[in-house]
């Protein structure tokens, strides 16, 4: 009886939790899903209780393994039913749009202006005029779309077609060279020696950390 008791509990204060999540607003979970906020919070603390109960150490084992059961539940159900996944996490909720900020969602997202001001300002706008629209998300971040004469030039605006970026590879390490990693670039020591030579540099030994893209061109740290 004493077990059963226990995972009822478990069950009712992790409904209990929810509810109170769900009032408490989403700028609570800092990028956490409410299930995550819960749980991570519960038990944390069970696992204070656990630590420090002699007595009776399995109800709160149990009360953890439940609280795990629910949430490795929820998470699998949530994936499979979109709308489920919703009503669990929430949905984002426009604040501000071309020039409008619409109160009623704010309230909805149990959130005031000054908590808005100091959001924007932490996405970098100091300046509500700069923004087009602001999203305040599910897990509790503002998401901020700048006005077309605010955002960064890119080189569609300017009709540039940029070299495709080439991924380095590390091919010297600690004074060490990764014979691995320059056969999967489809080179050997004696090109990198000429390369080290190249550059001023008696051997690997010299070096601290070395990559290639996969233009063949080499970037040397030397140690100091």
């Amino acid at each position: 009886m004493d077990i059963l008791k226990v995972i009822f509990t478990s069950v009712l204060s992790a409904a209990a939790l929810f509810v109170i999540a769900k009032i408490l607003g989403h700028k609570q979970m800092s990028q956490l899903d409410f299930f995550d906020y819960i749980t991570g919070i519960t038990i944390g603390s069970i696992a204070a209780e656990l630590a420090t109960e002699l007595e009776e150490p399995i109800k709160p084992l149990i009360a953890m393994i439940v609280y795990g059961v629910i949430a490795a539940g929820l998470s699998y159900i949530t994936r499979k039913l979109p709308r489920l996944r919703k009503f669990v996490n929430g949905t984002p909720t426009i604040i501000m749009n071309g020039g409008k900020i619409y109160r009623k969602n704010m309230k909805k997202a149990k959130m005031d202006l000054s908590e808005f001001m100091v959001m924007c300002r932490q996405e970098g706008y100091f300046n509500l005029n700069d923004i087009q629209t602001a999203i305040f998300e599910y897990n509790g971040r503002l998401t901020v779309l700048p006005k077309a004469t605010k955002r960064p030039i890119n080189p569609n605006d300017l009709n540039i077609i940029p070299p495709i970026d080439a991924i380095s590879t590390e091919v010297i390490m600690d004074g060490r060279i990764l014979e691995e990693n320059l056969k999967r670039l489809g080179l050997d020591k004696n090109w990198l020696s000429n390369e080290l030579k190249c550059q001023g540099y008696k051997n690997e030994r010299e070096i601290l950390l070395s990559v290639c893209d996969d233009n063949r061109q080499l970037t040397i740290f030397s140690n100091e």
